[in-house]
């Protein structure tokens, strides 16, 4: 893995650019996300958390309220209950949508940012769980300042949870950005293919196939047919393939390939 800064890449630089290599050998680059768009989606998470917060709080203590008139031994576990619902809120938040929208909240899809593994592969839900509960730390001692510190410290703009979890946050542009020149013009050599999955792979998945397909004319001709064997294998269990399929792996990538752009109405 390799970074592109420009300065030199001291500490607190930012970092505009990174180029992962995948262990298909191949390489994939994204766009650091700054200091900036990370706090607009961390304002905007906030703001949604503190709504909510704000709806079940004033919900919950009417319903204490009521519940404690005929039952006055049951309000203490009420009032448990409601600081538990605002330490899931507050911290839950972040890895629950990391988890269901892959490396996505609310803010983040609103600012266009994503996190992913330092690898470029997504973050898995134990990562995610860990690198959200450092936020009780990066908030020390108020507003972020830890941090805030953190990113300013380091090469791509992490925070202790990032650091821990061995991630980083992306914009979203890096991975429409990956289109392949091999397919400017034309589509696939089998137009009539019959649809192959394109929308069961994720992000990070389409990029590597693009990735390969721009680069594969500079590769050895033995490197080539390992590396899109080695990519169909493993994208092959969400494919729909048919039984009696004849068609070449790479035949199969570039479908893949058309197959996403022309559903996004670019191809």
């Amino acid at each position: 893995m390799s970074s592109n800064l420009p300065d030199g890449g001291s500490p607190g630089s930012y970092t505009e650019k990174l180029t992962i290599e995948t262990p298909e050998q191949t390489s994939l680059d994204f766009a650091i996300a700054g200091i900036g768009s990370r706090f607009l989606a961390l304002a905007l998470d906030t703001l949604i958390q503190v709504l909510v917060g704000f709806l079940v709080g004033i919900g919950g203590t009417m319903a204490i309220g009521a519940v404690e008139a005929v039952l006055p031994k049951t309000a203490m576990w009420g009032f448990a209950l409601l600081v538990l619902f605002y330490f899931l809120l507050f911290f839950g938040y972040f890895s629950f949508f990391e988890i269901i929208w892959n490396g996505q909240t609310p803010g983040k899809r609103k600012a266009g940012i994503r996190v992913i593994k330092d690898s470029g592969r997504p973050l898995t839900a134990a990562e995610s769980i860990a690198r959200n509960l450092l936020r009780i730390v990066d908030w020390l001692p108020a507003f972020y300042a830890v941090g805030i510190a953190s990113a300013l410290l380091t090469k791509e703009n992490k925070r202790l949870g990032d650091l821990v979890a061995g991630s980083l946050v992306v914009r979203e542009s890096s991975f429409g950005e990956l289109k392949p020149v091999w397919q400017t013009a034309q589509a696939p050599s089998s137009p009539s293919l019959a649809p192959l999955g394109a929308a069961n792979l994720t992000a990070e998945e389409s990029a590597l196939i693009d990735s390969f397909l721009t680069r594969r004319s500079e590769l050895d001709y033995n490197v080539r047919v390992r590396m899109a064997e080695q990519i169909f294998q493993r994208l092959k269990p969400k494919l729909t393939l048919p039984a009696d399929n004849t068609l070449p792996t790479e035949s199969i990538l570039e479908g893949l390939a058309y197959e996403r752009r022309a559903t996004r109405g670019y191809a």
